[in-house]
């Protein structure tokens, strides 16, 4: 049986690294909205068999164990004991190691959609911890709803009231490697300084919750960065910030026509760059 999902991408509207744990890994505080950007999976499930494999329409990225989509269904079947062969294809949307979670988001929807054609043979805790397990952002992608993000990003506090921005998103030609980035900050704070309740009430005063720690780093070595947030506030965008650890760039818009007249000038003036508008949602 062939299984077809669509799982979107997300940015980060705001990110406040915490502190680093005792593990490596760094506690945070962000605010995770999925975004009208999707990878799609076409799963052929055969019970009874044994494999695994996957192939992309995009040649960078790998058609192996490497691939987080494919970790996940082999952590998915050796979890729920089930036997089948797995062929995954995976289109791929959301461009790769852009800071806008598609991989993650392409390993949650292998796991739903194992999960679902195996009539929910594992509970949703022990869902949630296999997507633990393959990454701190996949338990985000699980539900593909806004949620401020804590711990490492596992917990998952459900956002209501947040408006479906209309987006422009601009990635340049570079790859930003993540643990880089965690390695290079310098931590100050000790506790969010940005709070949920506080966007409820004012959702469109962007500029007081659009903030990404990690973006010093990124931008010391990637300064294009800057300038495609300059061009973002200049051509009309109410906030502009980066996603994750970069260096896709999203400027927020007061209305989708907006979005869509900076784009058109995005692809002349950044003709490098990945261009494309969305919204949240």
């Amino acid at each position: 049986m062939i299984v077809n999902i669509s799982i979107p991408a997300k940015i980060n509207l705001w990110l406040e690294v915490i502190r680093k744990r005792e593990d490596g890994y760094h506690d945070i505080s962000s605010l995770m909205l999925p975004v009208s950007v999707f990878d799609s999976l076409s799963i052929d499930i055969r019970p009874g068999e044994d494999y695994i494999s996957i192939d992309c329409d995009s040649p960078e990225i790998p058609s192996d164990e490497r691939n987080l989509a494919w970790r996940a269904a082999d952590v998915y079947v050796k979890e729920s004991r089930k036997k089948a062969g797995i062929k995954i294809h995976l289109v791929k949307h959301i461009p790769w190691g852009a800071g806008l979670g598609g991989g993650s988001s392409d390993a949650a929807g292998v796991l739903c959609a194992l999960n679902s054609f195996f009539e929910n043979a594992l509970p949703t805790a022990d869902l949630e911890s296999l997507a633990v397990s393959l990454g701190a952002d996949v338990p985000f992608f699980l539900y593909s709803r806004a949620a401020l993000a804590t711990g490492i990003g596992e917990k998952l506090q459900f956002a209501g009231g947040v408006p479906d921005y209309p987006l422009l998103l601009i990635k340049p030609p570079v790859s930003v490697p993540t643990g880089w980035v965690y390695q290079s900050l310098k931590l100050t704070k000790g506790s969010p300084e940005i709070k949920l309740n506080n966007l409820g009430e004012h959702p469109w005063q962007l500029r007081d919750f659009v903030n990404n720690d990690l973006e010093s780093v990124t931008v010391s070595r990637y300064p294009v960065i800057a300038d495609i947030k300059d061009w973002l506030i200049a051509r009309g965008a109410v906030a502009a910030s980066m996603s994750g650890s970069g260096p896709t760039v999203f400027g927020v818009f007061r209305t989708e026509r907006a979005a869509k007249d900076a784009s058109i000038v995005a692809k002349k003036d950044w003709p490098d760059c990945w261009v494309h508008t969305a919204k949240s949602f």
